[in-house]
C-alpha cells in the first residue's frame, strides 16, 4: 500500500459508515476499483449486502433497477429493504458509461439521482411508488472521454467526490519495486540489482508509449494504463531463480514482456518500428546491453511454460523444437474423437500467437481480445493453446433462434463447468456471434467482475449450491447464499478466461471499444495483422515441400511459385480495393483464401499430371502394341513357308492308309447284314411270348386285390383278437363256420377243437399268409365254394360277431376266388413256359454272331483312328498356314488402318508431354483464379490474369501455356456444352463461373440477380433430386440433413446479406470422423455425411455486401449477366422466331456435333481401352480388329459429319450473324434497363420478362421480305417497347434519364459517341491545379462556370473557346443571359463548328439549368419524340398485360394513393365483388397470407397496400408468392396487387417477376390533366344539369390541381411546405362543383371558392403565406369571366385557355395539344423561378448518370484525417474571441433598455456557440491524433467538417443552410456587429438584421424602446417600411423613430432603386439586394393602401424553418409597382435574411 490508498482506504470507509454516497474518479488503473473491493471486504457481512453493478454505454435505467429490486425484499406495503435486514452497500463501476439518449441524460443516473434525492422510484408495470430502505451507494468512474460521458452537475453534487490521482513516478516505482526487489531476493548476485532498472525501464517504456501511441479513431485500442505496468510485473514474477540466472536471460525476460502488454497491439509497421527504437534506447542506457546482442536476428524471444512437465516459465530458444512441439499437439488435437480437424500451417507467426494466448489464459483470469479479420486464425489458434494447456474450449452454437435467453442458459452451464466442476475453461466468443448487442454488456460484465446480473434466480442458484456444499464445506464458507455466490463467483474467475474475437472492420469494433471499456481495461490485446510476406512465403513453401517438380533447377523453381503465390494474393487485395471504389462492389481477401490457393495448387497439380498422365500413357501404349504387331509379321512370315513344306509329305502317307481301310469295311458290312436278319426273327419271338403272359397275368390279376386285403387283415390280427376266439368254449356260429371254412383250407379235421388247437399255435397268422394258394385240391376248393355261397359266410357279416373272424373270413373268401381263377390260368402259363424256352436258345447263337462281327469291327476302327490322325495332323498345318495368312491381312489391316491414329497419337502424346511440362505454371493460375476470381467481373479477372498473374510467371520463367485460358484449361469442352445445353450461359464468363461452381473446394455462393444460375442448376442437378431450400422455409434444416445423410444436392435460394447461423458447420465443412463414418454435427443433431452431397447458395441482390467470415466460408461467384452472354441467347431467340429452319437445325447440328465429338471421343477411348485389354496378340482377336475396323469406319464417318456439320454450323452462323444488331441493340437495352435498379432498389428487372418481352416484339413488329429493313423495324419496335414497358415502373425524376441512358448507350454502341466529350458533358470540368488557371474575364461568370469552360478547352474539339470569351464578352453574355440558350445561336465561329453534343457540352458549362430540354432535344434528334413522352399508366391494359402468376406492384409517392382506381378497375372487370384489400402492419400478415391463399383457389384480386410497413414479413410474402403463384396452379381470375414506397427491403424476386407501376402525380401540366381526365368517366361526364358551367369549370378546376402540384418544381417560391394535394381533393371538388351548380341557378362563387381553396385543399395548408397562393389561384379562374368570356384565357400565355364547350373528346383533344414543358410565365411565375430547379434537375440527372459509370480511379490526396485536422485548423483561426459579458454588463448596467436587453442575450448566445465550436475543434484535434478517444460528437464533427457542413451541436444558435467556410465568415462578421455594439455602447446606426440569432426579439424591443418613448401601449404600435433610396454611405445618423436595416436581399423580384417599388429581376438573377430598409414603429396603423404587397422576410432561404424555429420575422409591405400585389403573391415574393452561399 501506499500513502495515497491508505488515505482513500481511510476516506472511503469512514463516509460509507457514515451513510454518505462516495463517487471516485481518477484515471483508469489508478485503483479505483480496488479500494472500492478493499473496504467492501472489510465491511461486516453480518450488517452489509454487496452489490456490484457495472455500468456500460449499454446500460439501461431498467437494467439497473432490476438488479437492485433483485436484492431487496418487500417490508410493507411500497417499502422495500435489503434482504436479511442489512444494509445494502451498492457499488456501481464505471459510473459515467451509460450512452446519452436524445435530450443528453444518462436515464440509469438520472434513476440513481432520482433515488438519491428522494429515497424512491416507481413500479415499472403500476406505477406505483417504490421506497427502497437502507441502500448505500459507492461509485467509481474514469474522466470523461472516449465512451465516458460527463455526468451532471446536479447527480455530481450529490456524491462525496475523491478524486484518486495518477500516482508519482516514486509511488509507481515504490510500489513495484519492492514486488519485484522481493521476487529476486534469492536469485543470483548479478540479477538482483536488475529488479530496480527493471522498474525504472517499464515506467518509461510506459510513459513513452502512453503520451506517444495515442488512441486515434483508426487505433481506438491503443488506451493504456495503469495495469498494463503491473501486467509486465506479473510477468516478471514468473521468473525462476534457476532458469533466470544470468542478466541476460533475465532482461530477455523483460523484454518479452514488454513486447507482450506494448507491441501486441500495435497496428502498422510503423508502431512496431517506433517500438523497437525505444527498446532498444532503454537497453542500452538502463541495462548496458543492446537489442542486437540479446536478441539475434532480431526476433523477438518467445517465453512459455508448456515445454517442460515442471510448468517453468522458461526461454524458448529452439524454435525449432517449439514448432515440432505444437505440431505434435495439433496432430495429437486432430486425432481426438468427436473434433473438426484443423488444417493450420503453423509458421512463425501463428506459433507466437498461440503462445501469447497461452502465456494470458495461464494466468489468473487472463483475458485475451484477438484482434484480426476472419479467417485470420484467431478461432482455430485459440483452440490448439487450449488443447496444449488442457482446457477445454466453451462455445456458443448460434441457431436462427438463439437470443438473449438462450445467451444466458450457455452462461449458466459455462458458469456450472467453471465454478462447479472446477475447470480450467476458455469461453470463445466471437464478433459473429452477437445476436443482440446486450450479450456484450453480458461479457462487459464477467470482464470486469466476473457476475452477469440476474443471471441466477433464487431456485435456479439452490441447484449450484447444493452442488457446490461440499467444496463450499470443505473450504470452510458459511452456508448462505450470499457467501457461497461470492464464493462460486471467484471459482468461476479463477477458471474461466474469456477470449473474444473481433473484426476490426467497419464502425462496431470502433465503437464497442468506446461503448464497453472491459474489453480494453481487463483483457490482453492481440492484433492479428496481415500475414506478412514472409508468413505467406513459409506457407507456401510448407505446402510445396511434397510437391516434386522435374528437371533442373527444382528449388529455383519452388521459390518463384512460393513468391507468385504471394503476389497472386496481394494482387487481389489491391484489385478489391480498385473494384470497391468503380463499382462499389466490396470483396475480402482472407488468409482462408490464400490457403485455399496453396492447397488447392497441390490438388490440382497432382489431378492434372495424373489425368494427363494417364492420357499419355494410354496412347502410349496403344503405339507400343502397335510397333510389337509390326515385329509379329515378319516373323510370321518365315513361319509360313515352313509350314507348306510338311503339309505335302502328310497328304502322301494318308492316301495309302485309305486303300486297305476300304477293303476291309466291305466285309465287315456283309456280316454285319446276316446277323441283323435273325436278330429281327428273334425280336418277332420274343413279342408272341410277352402276349401269352400279359393274358395270363390279367386273370390274375382280378383276384389279387381281394388277396391282398385279406393278407392286410391277417396282418393286422394279433394274439389278443385268436385269444378271443380260442376263449369261446360254445363260438357262435358264424364263428365256427369260418373256422371250419380255414380247417378245410388247411386240409385238416372241420372242427372246433383241432381249430382251437391251431390257434394256439403262434405262427398261425404266418402260415396263413404264406399259405400255397396256386395247389390247392379241386376238392378242397369245390367244399370251400359250399362254405362261400352261404348267404351269412360274408366278412362283413361275420364281422358283427368278431373282428378276428372276420379277416380268416376275407382269407378264405380271397384264397376261393384265388383258388377258382388260378384253375383257368394254369394251362396257360404252361404253353407260356414252353415258348420262353424256345426263344433263350435261339437267343445264345445270335449272342455269338454279334461277338464276332464286333471283333472284325474294332479291327476297322484302329485303321481309321490311325488314318485320321494323320489327317488331323494335315489339317493342323493347313489350318495354320491359313491363320499366318489371315494374321499377315489383319495384320495388314492394322497397320494401315491405325496408321493416321498412330500419326494424331504420336503428335499428342508429344503435345501432353508439352502440356505436362507447362502444368505447374497452368495449375498456378487456374488455382488462384479458383480461390480468388469468383467475385470479380470479367474486366478485372481478365486484368488478374493477363496483366498481373501471367505475366509474372513469365517474368519469373515458370513453364506455362502460351495461351492460357482458365475455362479451357479446368472445364472439358463437352461438359461446358452439356453445361450450355442446360442453360448456361456461353460467353466465357459464365463458362468461367461454371468451372468455379464444380471445381472450388468451398460451396458456391452465387450472385445471381437475374436467375442465370439457378436455372442452370437446377437442369444440371435435377436428376440428381435435388432439393431447393430458402431460409424461409420452417423445416429447411430437416431436408438439409436429409440430403446430407443421402447424398443428394441442395439449392438454398434467395439469400440476402446474413446467412443463419446454423449453415456455418456445413459452410465450414466441419466434419467429424469417427472411426470409418464421417459425421457433421447439424443443430443439436450428428448426421452422417454422405461425400456425394452437393450445396448451392444464390442470391437475387445485384450487389449484396458479405462480411469477411462469409467470404471465407463460400466461394462468392458473381453470375451477373454479361452482354456477351446475352446477346447470344437472344440471338438464338430471334433467330428461332424469325428463322425456325435454321436455329433448329442449329440446336440440331450442336447436338450432333457435340454427340459426334463425344462419339469420337470414346471411339479413341474404346480404341485404346481395346488396345490395352487385349491379352496375348493382337492379331488373334478376331474382335478386337473387327471393333478397330468398325470404330475406324465409324470415326471416318462422323469425322465427315463433323465436317460436314461444322461447315452447315459455319453458313447457319453467317446467315444468323445478319441478325447480330437485333440481338445486339436487345442486349444493350437490357442492360440500361437493368442499371436502374442501382438507382432505386424498386427497379429490378428479371431476365425472363425481359425475353418475353424481347418475343413479343418480335412477334408484333412490321414484317419485311428485306433484311436490313426488318431489323430496323424489329429494333425501332423493341426500343419502344422496352421504354414504354420500363417507364410503367419508373419515377417521373428517371424517365427522362432512362431514355438518355438509352440514347447513349445505342449511339455508343454503333460508335456515334464521342466518349471525351460524353463524360466531360456527364461530370463537368474540374480544376485541380488553380495556378495555373486562365483568369477569369468577365465578372457575369461564376467560378464553376469558368472552370467548366477552361476544361472544356483541353478537349480537341473546343480548343481556345476560352480566349472568346476575352474576344466576344458582350455576345457571349447576351447568350448566356437569353431564355432559351440551347437555341440561341452561338458566339463567333462556334455557332457553325459544333454539333448537337458539343453545344450540349457549352449549354452544360455555362447554363446548367438548361440541360434537360438539350436532353429532351438530343433524343428527339437521336431516337424520336415519342422517347420523351412518357405513356400514361393504364391500368386495364396493365391487367391484360399480367397474369394470375404476375404479381401487379404499385411503388408509391406521396400524394397518389392507387386504392380507388383500382377498385374502380375492379368494379369494370368484374371483379368488384370479388376484391378484397388490406393495408399491412402490425399483425396483418396471417389476415394477408389467408386472403392470398383463399384468392388463390377462388380467383379474388387481392390487393395488400403499404408492404413497406410491414418489412419483416416481406421473406414470407416472397415464399408466399413462389408457392402459391409459380409452383401451385392458381385461379386464373387472381391477382395479386401490392403497394410500397421504394425500399431496399422489398423481396427483389417479386420485384422481377412482377409487373411495377410508380404512381405519382405526372410531372406538367398537360399530362397531369391528361391523368385527372381519364379519371372522369365519360358516362357521368354531362352529369350536371348545368352542363356547360358545370365542364368549363371542370375545366378549370383541372387546371388549378394541376397547378397547384406543378408549383412545387419551384421549391420556395412554390411553396414554402409541400403538400401532399391528392386525387381525392380533385374528386371531393368535382363533387361539390356539381352538387353546387345543380342546387343554385346563380353561380355561387364564394361558397365554391370557399369549399374548394379554403376547406378541401386549404385543409392541407398550414403555412398562412401558402394560403395566400392557394386563394389568388382560385380567385383567377372562378369567376364570371370564365364563364361569359369564350376561350377565357387562365394564364399570361396565349396557349393555356378553356376550350370551346363539346363532348369529353374535345376537351382531350385540347390538352393533347399542350406543350410537354410548362413556361414559368403559366404559374405567374418569372422565367429565372425555373432556374433553381432546373439547375437541380440537372444536378440530379448528371449525378445519377455518373453514378451509373464505372469509377475512375484517380491518385490518392490527402487523408480524410489530415484533410479535417486543416479544415478544422483554418476553421479555429477564423473563429473570433468571446464577447466580454461581465465587463459589457457593467458598461450598460445604467441603461437597461430593451435594445441592451438585446444585445447581453445575443451575446450569452454567440458566447455559448463560440465556445462549443472551441471545445469541439480542439477536442477533435486531440481526438484525430488520439491524445483523447473520439466520442460519437465529435465523430459526427469529424464527419461534417469533412463534407464541408455546419455540424449540427454548432447550428443550434441560429438556422443556416451555408457551407461551412461561408458559414464562419458569416459567423465572423456577427460576432464583429455585437462585438463592436459592446464595445462602444452605442447600438450601430445600420442595424444587420441577419446578424441576430433571434431577430423578432430585436424588432419586439425597438417597438417597445418606440412605447415606452411616446408613452402607449405596445400592442397598439406596428411596423411602416421606407426602402432608403440613398447609398449606406449617407446615413450616417439613426432615424428619429426605429431603425434602419441593412443586407436584406430580396427572392422571386428586382428592386427600382429610383422609382422605389418592386420590378421584374433581370435574366438569370436569383436574388438582388434590398437597399437599407427603414423599420418605422406607427401608432394605429391604417389598412394598406392599393399597390403595396405584402412581403415575408424570412431568417434563411428555407422558409418552412426547422427543428422547432419558424423561418417568418416579419411582414414587410413594399410598393408592388406596375403589377398587382397578386402578380408578386404569384411569383413567390420575399424578403430573406441570408443565403444559402
Amino acid at each position: 500500500p501506499t500513502v495515497d490508498t491508505v488515505r482513500y482506504n481511510f476516506l472511503v470507509h469512514n463516509l460509507i459508515l457514515n451513510d454518505r454516497p462516495v463517487l471516485m474518479v481518477g484515471p483508469v488503473g489508478t485503483g479505483k476499483t480496488s479500494v472500492a473491493q478493499s473496504v467492501l471486504q472489510k465491511l461486516d457481512p453480518a450488517t452489509f449486502n454487496l452489490l456490484t453493478i457495472n455500468l456500460s454505454a449499454q446500460t439501461t435505467s431498467n437494467n439497473v433497477q432490476e438488479i437492485i429490486e433483485s436484492k431487496v425484499e418487500k417490508r410493507t406495503k411500497g417499502v422495500y429493504v435489503p434482504l436479511g435486514g442489512k444494509k445494502l452497500l451498492n457499488f456501481m463501476d464505471d459510473f459515467n458509461m451509460p450512452a446519452k439518449d436524445t435530450f443528453g441524460s444518462q436515464p440509469p443516473l438520472e434513476l440513481i439521482r432520482h433515488w438519491i434525492d428522494y429515497g424512491f422510484w416507481y413500479d415499472r408495470q403500476r406505477q406505483t411508488v417504490k421506497q427502497i430502505k437502507h441502500m448505500f451507494l459507492l461509485a467509481a468512474m474514469g474522466p470523461p472521454g472516449g465512451g465516458r460521458m460527463v455526468i451532471s452537475r446536479r447527480l455530481q453534487s450529490r456524491f462525496n467526490l475523491i478524486n484518486m490521482t495518477f500516482p508519482q513516478e516514486s509511488q509507481i516505482k515504490r510500489i513495484f519495486g519492492s514486488m519485484i526487489g522481493q521476487k529476486l531476493q534469492d536469485f543470483d548476485e548479478d540479477v538482483k540489482p536488475l529488479g530496480d532498472i527493471m522498474t525504472q525501464a517499464t515506467i518509461e517504456v510506459y510513459n513513452f508509449i502512453s503520451s506517444r501511441m495515442l488512441p486515434t479513431p483508426a487505433k481506438i485500442h491503443y488506451l493504456f494504463n495503469l495495469r498494463d505496468i503491473s501486467k509486465v510485473f506479473q510477468g516478471l514474477l514468473r521468473a525462476h531463480k534457476d532458469y533466470h540466472d544470468t542478466k541476460q536471460n533475465m532482461t530477455r525476460l523483460w523484454v518479452h514482456e514488454c513486447f507482450r502488454v506494448f507491441s501486441d497491439r500495435l497496428v502498422g509497421e510503423k508502431d512496431h518500428e517506433t517500438f523497437l527504437s525505444l527498446l532498444t534506447e532503454k537497453l542500452g542506457t538502463l541495462f548496458d546491453l543492446s537489442y542486437h546482442n540479446l536478441c539475434s536476428n532480431k526476433q523477438p524471444p518467445i517465453f512459455g511454460d508448456f515445454m517442460k512437465e515442471q510448468g517453468v516459465y522458461e526461454d524458448i530458444l529452439k524454435f525449432h523444437e517449439l514448432k515440432k512441439l505444437m505440431e505434435e499437439q495439433l496432430e495429437d488435437y486432430n486425432m481426438e474423437p468427436g473434433i473438426i480437424s484443423m488444417g493450420l500451417v503453423l509458421f512463425r507467426d501463428a506459433i507466437e500467437h498461440v503462445c501469447r494466448i497461452i502465456r494470458v489464459i495461464r494466468q489468473l483470469r487472463g483475458n485475451m481480445l484477438l484482434v484480426g479479420v476472419g479467417g485470420s486464425g484467431r478461432q482455430s489458434l485459440t483452440r490448439l493453446a487450449s488443447f496444449i494447456i488442457s482446457y477445454s474450449v466453451f462455445q456458443i452454437e448460434v441457431t436462427r433462434h438463439y437470443r438473449l435467453q438462450e445467451f444466458r442458459e450457455d452462461l449458466r452451464k459455462l458458469y456450472y463447468q467453471a465454478g462447479v466442476d472446477n475447470k480450467p475453461t476458455v469461453f470463445l466468443f466471437n464478433d459473429t456471434q452477437v445476436v443482440e448487442e446486450i450479450f456484450l454488456e453480458d461479457i462487459n460484465n464477467i470482464l470486469s467482475s466476473g457476475e452477469v446480473p440476474n443471471l441466477y434466480k433464487p431456485e435456479e442458484f439452490e441447484e449450484v449450491k447444493t452442488a457446490l456444499a461440499d467444496s463450499v464445506k470443505a473450504d470452510g464458507i458459511q452456508d448462505t447464499a450470499d457467501s457461497v455466490f461470492s464464493y462460486f463467483i471467484e471459482r468461476v474467475r479463477n477458471n474461466l478466461h474469456i477470449v473474444l474475437c473481433m473484426s476490426p472492420v467497419g464502425d462496431p469494433f470502433r465503437n464497442r471499444m468506446r461503448m464497453y471499456p472491459a474489453f480494453v481495461n481487463c483483457t490482453t490485446i492481440d492484433w492479428f495483422s496481415e500475414w506478412p510476406k514472409d508468413a505467406l512465403l513459409e506457407v507456401a513453401e510448407k505446402y510445396l515441400e511434397d510437391v516434386s517438380f522435374e528437371g533442373e533447377g527444382v528449388d529455383e523453381l519452388k521459390k518463384n511459385v512460393a513468391t507468385i503465390f504471394v503476389s497472386c494474393h496481394r494482387s487481389v487485395v489491391d484489385m478489391s480495393e480498385r473494384m470497391l471504389f468503380e463499382m462499389k462492389r466490396h470483396n475480402y481477401v482472407t488468409p482462408t483464401n490464400y490457403l485455399e490457393l496453396v492447397s488447392g495448387y497441390k490438388d490440382l497439380l497432382e489431378e492434372k499430371r495424373r489425368e494427363l498422365g494417364d492420357q499419355a500413357s494410354k496412347l502410349s501404349n496403344g503405339l507400343s502394341k502397335l510397333v510389337e504387331t509390326r515385329e509379329k509379321v515378319e516373323a510370321m512370315t518365315v513361319e509360313l513357308n515352313e509350314t507348306k513344306v510338311k503339309l505335302s509329305q502328310f497328304q502322301k502317307q494318308c492316301d495309302e492308309y485309305l486303300v486297305v481301310i476300304v477293303q476291309q469295311k466291305r466285309d465287315a458290312e456283309e456280316q454285319e447284314k446276316s446277323v441283323k436278319a435273325r436278330s429281327e426273327k428273334i425280336a418277332e419271338d420274343e413279342q408272341r411270348c410277352k402276349q401269352l403272359a400279359d393274358v395270363a397275368q390279367k386273370d390274375l390279376d382280378a383276384a389279387i386285390p381281394a388277396l391282398e386285403e385279406a393278407v392286410k387283415a391277417l396282418e393286422a390280427l394279433n394274439k389278443k383278437d385268436l385269444a378271443e376266439i380260442k376263449a369261446y368254449t360254445n363260438p357262435p356260429e358264424q364263428v365256427e363256420t369260418v373256422m371250419q371254412a380255414v380247417m378245410i383250407l388247411r386240409q385238416s379235421e372241420p372242427t372246433w377243437s383241432e381249430a382251437k388247437r391251431q390257434l394256439g399255435d403262434a405262427t398261425f397268422i404266418k402260415q396263413l399268409v404264406e399259405f400255397d394258394k396256386e395247389s390247392m385240391p379241386d376238392k378242397v376248393l369245390k367244399r370251400i365254394g359250399q362254405y362261400c355261397a352261404k348267404p351269412d359266410f360274408k366278412p362283413e357279416v361275420v364281422g358283427r360277431v368278431s373282428f378276428a373272424a372276420k379277416s380268416l373270413c376275407m382269407w378264405v373268401v380271397a384264397m376261393e376266388v384265388y383258388g377258382r381263377i388260378y384253375r383257368v390260368v394254369e394251362p396257360k402259363k404252361k404253353k407260356l413256359e414252353e415258348a420262353n424256352r424256345k426263344l433263350e436258345e435261339k437267343q445264345r447263337s445270335l449272342a455269338e454272331a454279334k461277338a464276332k462281327l464286333a471283333e472284325v469291327k474294332e479291327k476297322l476302327n484302329e485303321l481309321q483312328r490311325q488314318y485320321e490322325e494323320k489327317l488331323a495332323t494335315k489339317e493342323d498345318l493347313k489350318r495354320k498356314a491359313e491363320l499366318t495368312e489371315l494374321r499377315l491381312d489383319r495384320a495388314a489391316k492394322l497397320v494401315s488402318g491405325l496408321a493416321g491414329e498412330r500419326i494424331r497419337w504420336e503428335e499428342s502424346v508429344k503435345t501432353l508431354e508439352v502440356s505436362l511440362g507447362y502444368l505447374v505454371g497452368d495449375c498456378l493460375v487456374a488455382a488462384a483464379f479458383l480461390s480468388y476470381g469468383g467475385p470479380f467481373l470479367s474486366n478485372y479477372r481478365d486484368e488478374l490474369v493477363q496483366e498481373t498473374w501471367l505475366k509474372q510467371v513469365h517474368l519469373l520463367n515458370i513453364p506455362c501455356s502460351p495461351d492460357f485460358t482458365f475455362a479451357n484449361f479446368l472445364a472439358k469442352p463437352t461438359t461446358v456444352r452439356n453445361w450450355n445445353i442446360q442453360g448456361l450461359p456461353s460467353d466465357g464468363f459464365s463458362t468461367e463461373n461454371g468451372t468455379i461452381v464444380t471445381k472450388s473446394s468451398r460451396w458456391p455462393l452465387m450472385v445471381d440477380p437475374q436467375g442465370q444460375a439457378i436455372k442452370w442448376i437446377k437442369n444440371m442437378e435435377k436428376d440428381r433430386n435435388l432439393k431447393i431450400i430458402d431460409l424461409q422455409q420452417p423445416d429447411f434444416l430437416r431436408t438439409l440433413e436429409n440430403s446430407v445423410q443421402f447424398g443428394s444436392p441442395v439449392l438454398l435460394q434467395n439469400v440476402q446479406e446474413e446467412l443463419d447461423p446454423s449453415l456455418a458447420p456445413i459452410l465450414n465443412k466441419s466434419i467429424i470422423k469417427l472411426g470409418n463414418r464421417l459425421i457433421i454435427k447439424l443443430g443439436d443433431k450428428e448426421v452422417d455425411f454422405n461425400p456425394e452431397f452437393k450445396f448451392y447458395i444464390t442470391t437475387k441482390l445485384s450487389n449484396p455486401h458479405y462480411t469477411p467470415e462469409i467470404s471465407t466460408k463460400t466461394a462468392i461467384v458473381n453470375f451477373a449477366v454479361k452482354e456477351q452472354g446475352l446477346e447470344a441467347q437472344l440471338l438464338g431467340i430471334v433467330v428461332r422466331k424469325e428463322r425456325p429452319e435454321l436455329e433448329e437445325s442449329k440446336d440440331k447440328l450442336v447436338v450432333n456435333i457435340a454427340q459426334s465429338k463425344k462419339k469420337l471421343a470414346d471411339l479413341e477411348d474404346e480404341i485404346l481401352r481395346l488396345l490395352n485389354t487385349a491379352q496375348g496378340s493382337l492379331l488373334d482377336d478376331e474382335a478386337l480388329v473387327n471393333a478397330l475396323q468398325s470404330s475406324k469406319k465409324t470415326s471416318e464417318e462422323v469425322a465427315e459429319q463433323l465436317k460436314v456439320s461444322e461447315e452447315t454450323e459455319a453458313m447457319i452462323d453467317a446467315a444468323r450473324e445478319g441478325y447480330r444488331p437485333c440481338a445486339q441493340r436487345a442486349s444493350i437495352l437490357f442492360f440500361v434497363m437493368n442499371d436502374m435498379g442501382r438507382i432505386d432498389p424498386m427497379y429490378q428487372f428479371s431476365l425472363d420478362s425481359y425475353i418475353d418481352l424481347f418475343s413479343l416484339s418480335i412477334d408484333k413488329s412490321l414484317k419485311h421480305p428485306r433484311l436490313e429493313e426488318r431489323i430496323q423495324y424489329l429494333n425501332d419496335y423493341h426500343t419502344y417497347a422496352v421504354y414504354q414497358y420500363t417507364c410503367r415502373g419508373l419515377f417521373e425524376t428517371h424517365k427522362l434519364l432512362f431514355s438518355f441512358q438509352m440514347c447513349a448507350k445505342i449511339l455508343e454502341a454503333s460508335n456515334k459517341l464521342n466518349l471525351d466529350e460524353y463524360n466531360f458533358f456527364l461530370r463537368g470540368g474540374v480544376v485541380l491545379d488553380r495556378e495555373a488557371q486562365m483568369d477569369n474575364p468577365c465578372k457575369w461568370l461564376d467560378d464553376i462556370s469558368w472552370d467548366n469552360i477552361t476544361e472544356l478547352d483541353k478537349l480537341a474539339s473546343f480548343m481556345s473557346i476560352a480566349n472568346s470569351f476575352d474576344q466576344y464578352p458582350r455576345d457571349w453574355y447576351q447568350w448566356f443571359t437569353s431564355a432559351e440558350p440551347e437555341v440561341t445561336p452561338l458566339p463567333g465561329e462556334w455557332e457553325n463548328s459544333c454539333n448537337e453534343l458539343q453545344r450540349m457540352l457549352i449549354v452544360r458549362s455555362l447554363r446548367s439549368d438548361r440541360v434537360p430540354f438539350t436532353v429532351t432535344t438530343f433524343i428527339i434528334n437521336n431516337l424520336g419524340a415519342k422517347f420523351v413522352e412518357p405513356p400514361v399508366l393504364n391500368m386495364a391494359s396493365v391487367v391484360e398485360d399480367s397474369s394470375c402468376r404476375t404479381p401487379l406492384i404499385f411503388v408509391l409517392s406521396p400524394g397518389v394513393d392507387p386504392t380507388s382506381g383500382l377498385l374502380q378497375l375492379a368494379e369494370m372487370s368484374g371483379m368488384g365483388d370479388r376484391f378484397q384489400a388490406l393495408s399491412l402492419g402490425q399483425g396483418q400478415a396471417p389476415i394477408a397470407k389467408r386472403m392470398i391463399e383463399n384468392g388463390v383457389k377462388e380467383g379474388h384480386w387481392v390487393f395488400l397496400a403499404n408492404c413497406h410497413l410491414s418489412l419483416s414479413w416481406m421473406p414470407q410474402l416472397d415464399k408466399l408468392v413462389e408457392e402459391e403463384l409459380q409452383i401451385k396452379e392458381p385461379h386464373p381470375d387472381f391477382r395479386l396487387w401490392l403497394s410500397s414506397t421504394p425500399h431496399p427491403g422489398f423481396p427483389i424476386s417479386i420485384l422481377q417477376s412482377g409487373i411495377k407501376m410508380t404512381t405519382e402525380p405526372p410531372k406538367g401540366l398537360k399530362a397531369n390533366m391528361k391523368r385527372l381526365y381519364q379519371l372522369i368517366n365519360e358516362q357521368t361526364f354531362p352529369r350536371c344539369t348545368s352542363e356547360d358551367k358545370y365542364k368549363k369549370l371542370l375545366f378549370g378546376l383541372c387546371f388549378f390541381h394541376s397547378l397547384l402540384l406543378e408549383r412545387r418544381k419551384f421549391l420556395m417560391l412554390g411553396w414554402n411546405i409541400n403538400y401532399g394535394f391528392n386525387d381525392s381533393d380533385f374528386e371531393v371538388s368535382e363533387h361539390l362543383l356539381s352538387i353546387y351548380l345543380d342546387e343554385y341557378v346563380e353561380t355561387p362563387w364564394e361558397a365554391l371558392k370557399y369549399l374548394i381553396a379554403g376547406v378541401n385543399y386549404g385543409g392541407h395548408v398550414t403555412d398562412d403565406w401558402d394560403r395566400r397562393v392557394l386563394t389568388t389561384y382560385i380567385n383567377d379562374i372562378f369567376h364570371d369571366e370564365a364563364l361569359d368570356v369564350a376561350f377565357f384565357k387562365l394564364s399570361s400565355l396565349p396557349t393555356y385557355y378553356i376550350p370551346k364547350d363539346g363532348p369529353m373528346l374535345v376537351y382531350k383533344e385540347y390538352i393533347a395539344q399542350l406543350p410537354n414543358t410548362d413556361q414559368p410565365e403559366v404559374f405567374g411565375q418569372h422565367t429565372n423561378a425555373d432556374i433553381a430547379s432546373q439547375k437541380n434537375e440537372t444536378r440530379t440527372l448528371l449525378d445519377t448518370l455518373v453514378s451509373l459509370q464505372p469509377q475512375r480511379s484517380v491518385a490518392q490526396g490527402e487523408s480524410r484525417e489530415d484533410k479535417v485536422l486543416n479544415l478544422a485548423a483554418d476553421v479555429l483561426r477564423y473563429v473570433p474571441e468571446v464577447i466580454d459579458f461581465e465587463a459589457t454588463e457593467k458598461l450598460i448596467a445604467d441603461d437597461m433598455t430593451p435594445l441592451n436587453v438585446v444585445l447581453l442575450q445575443e451575446i450569452q448566445r454567440y458566447n455559448a456557440l463560440l465556445n462549443i465550436i472551441r471545445t469541439s475543434l480542439v477536442d477533435l484535434e486531440k481526438g484525430i491524433k488520439g491524445f483523447v478517444v473520439m466520442s460519437s460528437d465529435l465523430e459526427e464533427v469529424f464527419t461534417c467538417i469533412h463534407n464541408a457542413q455546419v455540424p449540427p451541436m454548432w447550428s443550434k444558435a441560429f438556422p443556416s443552410l451555408k457551407p461551412l467556410g461561408a458559414w464562419t465568415r458569416d459567423l465572423v462578421l456577427r460576432v464583429e456587429q455585437f462585438a463592436q455594439w459592446a464595445s462602444t455602447t452605442h447600438p450601430p446606426v445600420l442595424f444587420w438584421l441577419s446578424g441576430f440569432t433571434f431577430p423578432t426579439g430585436f424588432l419586439t424591443a425597438v417597438l417597445q424602446t418606440a412605447a415606452r418613448k411616446n408613452n402607449v401601449s405596445v400592442d397598439s404600435i406596428s411596423w411602416d417600411f421606407h426602402v432608403s433610396n440613398l447609398d449606406d454611405s449617407n446615413l450616417t445618423e439613426p432615424p428619429k423613430d426605429g431603425v434602419w436595416v441593412k443586407g436584406l436581399f430580396l427572392e422571386g423580384a428586382g428592386w427600382d432603386k429610383k422609382g422605389g417599388c418592386l420590378v421584374e429581376a433581370n435574366p438569370m438573377q436569383l436574388v438582388c439586394p434590398l437597399p437599407t430598409i427603414h423599420f418605422k414603429p406607427v401608432e394605429n396603423k391604417r389598412r394598406s393602401a392599393k399597390g403595396i404587397y405584402t412581403c415575408p422576410c424570412y431568417y434563411y432561404p428555407n422558409r418552412s424553418g426547422g427543428s422547432g424555429r419558424p423561418s417568418f420575422i416579419v411582414a414587410a409591405e413594399l410598393r408592388s409597382g406596375s403589377v398587382t400585389p397578386d402578380h408578386w403573391i404569384k411569383r413567390g415574393t420575399a424578403i430573406l435574411m441570408s443565403l444559402d452561399h
